[in-house]
């Protein structure tokens, strides 16, 4: 019996290291790094907003190429060069002078990250049978959790050495790591199993359907797809004001130094990675359970940030927020697969991508302003928290997928 494990695990690897270059450094540094960088270049609330707001813009505009990108340059061609785009533009951001400068570079790095995500999640279901879709995006996912981890310690380390300056240092060390993530990448990737006379991971035991929801099959899988959009258009517009301005509040609101709020930032990477586990989750008990579950959980952590309770609390927010963090795009990734198949799925995901990549814009930077006008970010995880909620209604009534 043949106990070499499959080449789609490899895919897998190499799919969590691409994430945790493109989305974990290139989008979540911004993060731990704003405080300094914003205080360094004299930002607003404001700026700060519209520069996540820039990432997410130009990670928007790549969903439109990153699909005929694919098909021309093949998939890892594809995360190979974004991965280059990302890499040399972040480590450029922290040679910015000023505003404008930041928000361009940083722009590109959006670009760049779309390039790579988007073909990387449609790796999946040309290389696992549905039912092992949600937790091979799962273990995807949790790259930006390893990032998380990996740019806080570093960022921590530079900050001890090179004082005010230690963010632009920041930005080159994680600008040269996502470049020797490209390479390894380039390396281990391959598009389709075919190309290493495989059939996908699971096909030889029959490719069973997911358990069923109360309700017929959704009769259009293009109804779905539009279904699907809407509900991560919300996650969107959620997630990235609790990732762009956590330390931000803790530092600037509720008293807490650089040091420990980068503590509490290095919490949250670790406990997202356990997010792959609601990929696995979605496998078992449908993708409308896993969602419901999800948005549940992150909206009680805006919640609790909004309520501006007691400091315990502040503890239980990154707990929930932390567990599910990246959760949505492993469960969408394999819902994709589900409705439309392998063949469609980089157009399908790209597709609601695009819808996501304009909830990305929109949340951060009306969470920036709504903070400059109301002095403070409450009203902003309030906002988010009534957003989640939304989603929730949206995934309960999510058909199951045709069989």
């Amino acid at each position: 019996m043949n106990r070499t494990p499959h080449y789609g695990w490899v895919v897998v690897g190499a799919g969590t290291l691409a994430v945790f270059a493109c989305l974990g450094l290139g989008r979540f540094a911004l993060g731990r790094l704003l405080p300094a960088m914003g205080e360094s270049l004299s930002l607003t609330y404001a700026e700060m907003g519209f520069i996540s707001s820039g990432n997410f813009g130009g990670y928007m505009v790549a969903v439109f190429a990153a699909s005929a990108c694919a098909r021309r340059f093949g998939y890892r061609g594809t995360i190979f060069g974004g991965l280059v785009l990302v890499g040399v533009s972040m480590a450029l951001v922290g040679q910015a002078g000023g505003f404008i400068e930041a928000l361009v570079l940083y722009v590109f790095t959006g670009v760049g990250s779309g390039l790579v995500n988007v073909p990387v999640m449609a790796l999946v279901p040309h290389w696992f049978a549905r039912r092992h879709r949600g937790r091979a995006a799962g273990y995807m996912v949790i790259g930006s959790g390893f990032a998380i981890v990996y740019s806080s310690v570093i960022v921590a380390e530079i900050d001890a050495v090179a004082g005010a300056d230690g963010w632009r240092w920041s930005w080159l060390v994680l600008g040269v790591t996502v470049l020797a993530a490209a390479i390894t990448c380039g390396l281990l990737i391959h598009d389709t199993p075919a190309k290493k006379g495989l059939t996908p991971f699971g096909s030889d035991a029959g490719d069973a359907p997911l358990p069923t929801h109360a309700g017929t099959a959704e009769a259009s899988p293009w109804k779905a797809l539009a279904h699907l959009s809407a509900i991560y258009f919300l996650f969107g517009f959620t997630y990235p004001i609790y990732a762009t301005f956590i330390v931000t509040t803790l530092v600037q609101e509720r008293g807490f130094s650089d040091a420990v709020a980068g503590q509490f930032w290095m919490w949250l990477g670790a406990l997202s990675l356990l997010s792959g586990m609601f990929g696995t989750l979605s496998d078992r008990f449908g993708r409308r359970t896993g969602l419901i579950v999800v948005f549940v959980l992150q909206g009680t952590a805006h919640l609790l940030v909004a309520a501006a309770l007691p400091e315990a609390f502040l503890y239980v927010s990154i707990v929930l927020f932390g567990v599910c963090a990246w959760s949505i795009p492993s469960i969408m990734a394999a819902a994709v697969g589900d409705y439309l198949g392998p063949e469609r799925a980089a157009a399908a995901f790209g597709t609601i991508t695009f819808v996501f990549g304009i909830g990305q814009v929109v949340g951060p930077g009306i969470a920036g302003v709504a903070a400059e006008a109301f002095g403070g970010f409450q009203v902003s995880f309030a906002l988010a928290a009534g957003m989640a909620a939304t989603a929730i209604v949206l995934a309960a009534f999510l058909k199951k997928a045709p069989d």
